[in-house]
């Protein structure tokens, strides 16, 4: 089972710390979030920063809402990034659903999914060296790999789980454990059904705070306020895992389902808790 880190949002400052020890440690990715109306750093260009402080972790967005950008442009970013980390980015990719975001982009809400599904036969395209079009040529630089680096896809949608087997390498889920086997099984299932072979990548989230009564509480105050705009948001805030046996349970729970990996997820800002999260998991 590999473990990663899902990298808080409040003060970017932090972010080269929590990169760094992460990097000295077990962890196998850092992830991070995407607003666009919101008190939250930008991932592409996060990541970049911190792929440059790191030698060896992956960086991952999760999720880039991808329908927010415009195709060429996002192309040739993630393309830079994943060249310039020597292949460590993984794109994960979802449609998004908050109002705000969308008029803020300039984008209709109402055909999100409709214009992520055109931009990745591009974006596939475009990595691949072809043009942008007839009276317009290949946007560069090449990916590490021809087909783009790996994409993950978030959703709880039917439409959403099937883009995995359509156009990604694997499953990226924020949901309860107990609601992922039906998930994780209809991913499969449909990744065989479209003839693709081997298995998905399976990565599930887990919301973590782990130290002091202060830290716990700077993270339930910021994951309460991020999902203020939802129905669930004190569901969210009680499933924190807050101590060492309930973090290990979850991580249990996940590898029994078959996850490849595990994002421990930290809305605190304290880096103290990379080390604390890297003495649990040895």
């Amino acid at each position: 089972m590999h473990i990663g880190l899902g990298l808080p949002i409040a003060d970017p400052a932090v972010l080269l710390d929590w990169a760094r020890r992460a990097d000295a440690g077990p962890f196998s990715t850092l992830g991070l979030l995407d607003r666009l109306v919101y008190d939250n750093p930008e991932p592409l260009v996060a990541l970049s920063v911190l792929a440059g402080a790191t030698s060896r972790i992956n960086v991952q967005t999760e999720v880039l809402l991808a329908p927010l950008r415009e195709t060429a442009l996002l192309a040739k970013q993630v393309a830079t990034l994943d060249r310039m980390s020597g292949g460590r980015l993984v794109l994960g990719l979802g449609v998004g659903g908050r109002a705000d975001d969308h008029l803020a982009a300039g984008v209709d809400l109402h055909i999100r999914g409709r214009r992520m599904d055109e931009q990745l036969a591009q974006l596939r395209g475009l990595w691949a060296g072809e043009p942008f079009g007839g009276d317009c040529g290949p946007i560069g630089p090449t990916p590490v790999r021809r087909s783009g680096p790996p994409i993950l896809f978030g959703g709880f949608r039917p439409v959403a789980l099937e883009r995995v087997a359509r156009w990604g390498d694997g499953f990226l889920s924020a949901a309860p454990a107990q609601w992922c086997a039906g998930l994780f099984d209809s991913v499969r299932r449909s990744w065989h059904e479209h003839g693709r072979q081997g298995e998905p990548r399976i990565v599930a989230q887990v919301n973590v705070a782990l130290g002091p009564q202060s830290v716990i509480d700077e993270a339930r105050a910021a994951i309460g306020a991020y999902y203020a705009f939802t129905d669930w948001a004190e569901h969210t805030v009680s499933g924190m895992r807050t101590t060492p046996d309930e973090i290990q349970a979850a991580i249990r729970q996940f590898t029994d389902l078959g996850a490849d990996e595990v994002m421990l997820y930290c809305y605190g800002t304290d880096p103290d808790q990379v080390d604390r999260l890297a003495d649990l998991i040895g």
